[in-house]
């Protein structure tokens, strides 16, 4: 028998709450914002419409969308103090703190534009799928093989310094390849030398082109949004850092040539 959120966190008076599914706001996904910041998410429940009052009740019950089908994240529950015109003064209570992070619910996307609906009407049908052991804090490492990121994905690791990325990434050299998803443009680089791969990519979170001329030109263009929303980081080979440079500079040429990216992509040569 299935098991539902309000066997887990109870709800007297439901009526007086709206539910927040939190989704993509066509720059970031909440639960990057989640991880990377509980300020920042406190935010995407205090952000108000000037021409709408979305959350119209005294309480908000949110929840963050998971990157599995039909799963969402318990974000905590808010009242709301004041309102204004373009957001809200909220609280965080302490009911349902302890699975804040830790709470992945079933429920099948409502499908409409709007996030926020009545919660009365959802509250028995969020089903528990899961609780973690502690708050989520970002994907673990998943293997040299089988980075194949987007870089808003990235730039919450990077940030959060999680401890298995970067102790799997700093101590290797290799050759890596970005592409432009809105253009299928690629960019192939190397990271040599005694910057590892974390270094490298660090420099591409901090400024969205780490330093290439012809990225350095669309996002000065575009804005640091356009890397965040388009650019994709695989791993093509990783070395140790004992390897020589020529090996790792040689093998960044022979995947230039692979991928013509210097022709029709963002490479210079």
């Amino acid at each position: 028998m299935d098991i539902t959120i309000e066997n887990l966190i109870k709800i007297e008076n439901p009526e007086d709450y709206k539910i927040h599914f939190a989704v993509w706001n066509g720059s970031e996904h909440p639960l990057d914002v989640f991880v990377r910041s509980r300020d920042e998410w406190q935010g995407w429940n205090s952000w108000r419409s000037e021409k709408r009052d979305r959350f119209s009740r005294k309480y908000i019950f949110s929840m963050i969308r998971y990157h599995q089908h039909d799963k969402w994240l318990f974000g905590g529950i808010f009242e709301v103090k004041a309102r204004h015109k373009a957001s809200y003064t909220v609280e965080l209570l302490e009911k349902g703190q302890e699975f804040i992070g830790r709470l992945l619910v079933h429920y099948q996307s409502p499908g409409t534009p709007t996030s926020v609906y009545n919660f009365e009407k959802h509250y028995e049908k969020l089903i528990v799928s899961q609780i973690f052991d502690r708050p989520y804090s970002g994907e673990h490492f998943c293997g040299y093989e089988n980075i194949n990121h987007d870089f808003h994905i990235l730039e919450t690791i990077f940030k959060t310094n999680k401890i298995d990325w970067k102790a799997a990434l700093e101590h290797v050299k290799g050759v890596y390849l970005i592409v432009d998803k809105k253009n299928g443009k690629m960019y192939v680089g190397s990271a040599h030398g005694d910057s590892g791969i974390w270094s490298r990519w660090r420099e591409y979170i901090d400024t969205g082109h780490g330093g290439n001329k012809n990225l350095m030109e669309i996002i000065a263009k575009e804005s640091f949004d356009y890397a965040r929303n388009n650019f994709k980081f695989s791993l093509l080979e990783y070395y140790s850092m004992k390897t020589d440079d020529k090996v790792i500079i040689d093998r960044e040429q022979y995947w230039k040539n692979v991928f013509l990216s210097g022709a029709f992509g963002y490479n210079e040569n």
